[in-house]
Parts: C-alpha cells; sequence; structure tokens
C-alpha cells in the first residue's frame, strides 16, 4: 500500500493540520478528521504532535481514536466496505449477510484482505433502514443486500 512515510514526514504534515484547525472551539475531533484525510488514518506518530498542540496527554489523544469506530488506526484497503449491523438490518436477514462476506472475504471485521484490496468495517446505521440489509461501499449505499449483491460487491473489490 503505497511507501512508507518517515516519523519526521508524518510529524510535519500532522503539525500543518493541528494549524489549520487548533483556532477552532473543540479542535480535537476535526484535528483528527485532517489528519485521518491526509494519511487515510491516525498514525501513532501524529499523537504526539496533536497532545502538546492542544496541551493533552498522549493517552486523552490516543482514548479519542480509539473510542471512535471512524478513525482508523492502520491504513484501509483500497476498498471500504461497511456492512450494517443496527437491529433493522439484523431483523431482516444482515447477521447471514455479515457472516457470509467475512467467509467470501476471509478477514472479520476492521480487517483487510492480505492483499490490501478491502477494509470489512461494522457499522451501525446508515439510515436505509427500509431497503435493510445494506451496505456502504467507498462511500455509495447498497441496500436490499443479498447472496447475489454480496458475490457482485467481493468480483468488484476483488477485481
Amino acid at each position: 500500500m503505497g511507501m512508507q512515510l518517515a516519523s519526521t514526514e508524518i510529524e510535519a504534515r500532522t503539525a500543518q493540520v493541528v494549524a489549520a484547525h487548533h483556532g477552532l472551539e473543540g479542535p480535537l475531533l476535526p484535528i483528527l478528521h485532517g489528519i485521518q484525510e491526509e494519511f487515510g488514518f491516525v498514525p501513532q506518530e501524529a499523537l504526539p504532535v496533536i497532545a502538546e498542540a492542544l496541551n493533552l496527554s498522549r493517552a486523552e489523544v490516543h482514548g479519542v481514536v480509539t473510542f471512535y469506530h471512524d478513525y482508523r488506526r492502520h491504513p484501509a484497503g483500497r476498498h471500504v466496505l461497511k456492512i450494517c449491523r443496527a437491529e433493522a438490518c439484523q431483523s431482516v436477514g444482515g447477521d447471514a449477510m455479515a457472516e457470509r462476506i467475512q467467509k467470501l472475504l476471509g478477514i472479520g471485521f476492521h480487517e483487510t484482505t492480505g492483499d490490501g484490496a478491502v477494509t470489512l468495517e461494522p457499522v451501525y446505521c446508515l439510515g436505509l433502514c427500509a431497503c435493510a440489509p445494506s451496505a456502504m461501499l467507498d462511500g455509495e449505499v447498497i441496500g436490499r443486500l443479498d447472496a447475489d449483491k454480496l458475490d457482485a460487491i467481493v468480483a468488484e473489490v476483488q477485481g
């Protein structure tokens, strides 16, 4: 997945993101979103830079990163597939769809396929309850998920 960035490069780019958001009220979450947008995840090397700039401990910043599921601590695959795990989707076969996609991809939630093609993430409601079960592939929602749609998704992400 691309070239490895040096710690100094991560720290310098993090400092730029921090500077761009530092003046906001409650800047930690916007900074973390900016870091994830910059790198595709929140690198460990970014945490001390953020902590120092906001007068927080590294543990406090780490706690926020690990609390919110949207922040990744590792680079995602080329495709991100989110499967809805909320009650409405579960009630109409979402559990079976979740199990099937994990078997098809050979990974669990919060994992990326060995070839870096796809990262599988659970999500708790995509707002498509009337079209459940649902998923999201690279930001595009997919309603009325069934075995055929899962097979098509796997073909697309592995293609």
